[in-house]
């Protein structure tokens, strides 16, 4: 089974930067899609970033020219660079993991904190 693990949340002031990195381990096969969803309390979880196999991404207008998303396909890793913080990014950070097969399954990972506060 895959498994997501995630590192590189915690506290940071406004402007600061902050690198979140995934590494997916298990059964994976296929191509891909990975990415970065985060969830502020009270609200819906929505898309942050994300990057298919072949390189393409995808980003929300509310972090475009702040962050961005990487990957490294032999390693089956994900990184999400955030520069240029804002209270409003305080939020759960989520990996998620969908492999092109015709199941099209999809995993999380267990999510780390990212905090924007004086």
């Amino acid at each position: 089974q895959v498994q997501l693990v995630e590192s590189g949340g915690g506290l940071v002031q406004p402007g600061g930067s902050l690198r979140l990195s995934c590494a997916a381990s298990g059964s994976i096969f296929g191509i891909n899609t990975m990415g970065w969803y985060r969830q502020a309390p009270g609200k819906q979880r929505e898309l942050v970033a994300s990057m298919t196999e072949g390189g393409g991404t995808n980003y929300a207008d509310s972090v475009k020219g702040r962050f961005a998303i990487s990957r490294d396909n032999a390693k089956n890793t994900v990184s999400l660079q955030m520069n240029s913080l804002k209270p409003e990014d305080t939020a759960v950070y989520y990996c998620k993991l969908e492999i092109g097969t015709v199941y099209r399954p999809v995993y999380w990972g267990q999510g780390t904190q990212v905090t924007v506060s004086s």
